[in-house]
C-alpha cells in the first residue's frame, strides 16, 4: 500500500477507534455491571459486522454463513480454556493433548482466528468459484453444515447441550482492543492491492478479469481474513457469557449481523461500525422496554419478540428510503481542504 493512500485514509479507522474508546470510557465511568455487559456486546457485534464487511463489502457477494466461523472460534474457547476435569465430563472425545490444554483467553482468541481461517481456506477453495446468488446460498449451506456437525458431535462438542465452564472475562478493555484490531485489519485490507482488485472485480468483473485480476483468488483472500476476524469474535463471545451451544451461533446472530451491516451501509467500513452502534442502541432500548418500565403506579412492558420485529422494520425502511445504508459509500474522514467553485467541500473520500 502506498504511503499517500495510508495518509489519505488513516483518519477513518482512527475516528472509528476513538468512537469505540468513548463507549468503553463511558462504561468505565458508569461502573454498572449490566451497562458494562451491554458495551461488551456492542464491541462483539462490531467485530462480527466488520469481519463480515471485509468479505461482503469488498466482494459484493452476500454471505449468510460467516457466523459459522464465529461458532468455530467459540468452541476453540471451550476446548482450550475450560478446566481439564470439566472438559472430560462434557466432551470426553477430545484428544489427550487438547484435554489437558488450558490457555489464557487472549491466546484462545488467536487460536480461534487461526482455526476459522483454516476452514475458510478449505471451504473457500470451492465456494469462491461461485458468484451471485449461488455463492450466497452456498455460504448458507456451509452455516447449516457446521451447525449440524456441532449439534450432533456429542463427544467433542457436547451436541446441543450447553458447554459451561468457559472463564468469563467481564472487563471491557480486551473487547475494545479486539474491536479496534478488527477495524484496522479491515482498513488495511481495503487499501491493499488485494482489496482494490477485489472492489474492481465487484464493480466491473469483466474489465477486471480482462486486466488479469484473479477474481476467485481475491475473494478467497478476503474470505479467509474475514473468517479470522469472525473466529476471534466467536472466541471472545464465548468468554463474555461463559457458555456455548451450536444454536448460539446460528440464524439469530446471522440475521442481526446482516441487519446491522445493511443499515449502516455495505459500501463503507464506517457504515459497518455505525450500523452496529445505532441498532445496538435500539435493541438495548427495546430490551429495557420488554423488561418493563415503571410509569407512575403501573409498569409498561412491550411483548416479547419486539426486538426482531423492530429490526425487520428498520431494515425495510432503510432499503426503501436509503438502499445504500446510512453511510452509503462514505467514510468518516478529515474534511477535504479542496473545495469547488461554489465553496462547497469536496465529497468525502471512500476507501
Amino acid at each position: 500500500m502506498g504511503a499517500s493512500v495510508i495518509r489519505r485514509t488513516i483518519a477513518t479507522p482512527v475516528f472509528l477507534s476513538l468512537l469505540l474508546v468513548a463507549f468503553a470510557v463511558t462504561a468505565w465511568a458508569v461502573g454498572s455491571r449490566p451497562f458494562n455487559q451491554t458495551i461488551i456486546d456492542i464491541f462483539l457485534q462490531v467485530i462480527f459486522v466488520v469481519g463480515l464487511w471485509i468479505f461482503v463489502g469488498n466482494s459484493g457477494v452476500i454471505s449468510f454463513g460467516h457466523i459459522a466461523f464465529a461458532c468455530l472460534g467459540g468452541y476453540v474457547a471451550a476446548w482450550t480454556t475450560i478446566k481439564p476435569m470439566m472438559k472430560g465430563n462434557a466432551m470426553p472425545g477430545l484428544p489427550d493433548w487438547l484435554m489437558g490444554m488450558e490457555i489464557p483467553f487472549w491466546a484462545a482468541a488467536g487460536l480461534g482466528a487461526f482455526w476459522a481461517a483454516l476452514w475458510a481456506l478449505i471451504f473457500g477453495l470451492v465456494l469462491m468459484r461461485l458468484s451471485g446468488i449461488a455463492a450466497s446460498i452456498a455460504t448458507f449451506a456451509m452455516l447449516a453444515m457446521v451447525n449440524s456437525i456441532y449439534s450432533n458431535w456429542e463427544s467433542v462438542t457436547a451436541a446441543t447441550s450447553s458447554v459451561v465452564g468457559i472463564p468469563i472475562v467481564r472487563t471491557v478493555w480486551p473487547y475494545l482492543i479486539a474491536a479496534v484490531l478488527a477495524v484496522f485489519v479491515a482498513w488495511a485490507f481495503a487499501i491493499s492491492r488485494h482489496g482494490l482488485a477485489l472492489r474492481a472485480a465487484r464493480d466491473e468483473p469483466t474489465a477486471a478479469a480482462a486486466s488479469g485480476v484473479n477474481i476467485s483468488r481475491m475473494r478467497l483472500i478476503a474470505f479467509v481474513i474475514s473468517a479470522a476476524v469472525m473466529g476471534m469474535g466467536g472466541t471472545l463471545y464465548a468468554h463474555s457469557i461463559g457458555v456455548v451451544t451450536p444454536d448460539t451461533f446460528y440464524l439469530g446472530l446471522t440475521f442481526t449481523t446482516l441487519s446491522m451491516l445493511v443499515v449502516g451501509g455495505m459500501g463503507s467500513l464506517s457504515g459497518a461500525v455505525i450500523g452496529v452502534l445505532i441498532l445496538s442502541s435500539l435493541i438495548q432500548v427495546l430490551r429495557w422496554l420488554e423488561a418493563g418500565v415503571q410509569v407512575g403506579a403501573s409498569t409498561f412492558a412491550l411483548p416479547g419478540g419486539v426486538q426482531e420485529i423492530a429490526l425487520g422494520v428498520v431494515m425495510i425502511l432503510i432499503l426503501m428510503f436509503r438502499p445504500a445504508g446510512i453511510m452509503g459509500n462514505s467514510e468518516l474522514n478529515l474534511p477535504n481542504r479542496r473545495s469547488d467553485k461554489a465553496g462547497q467541500p469536496a465529497p468525502t473520500r471512500v476507501l
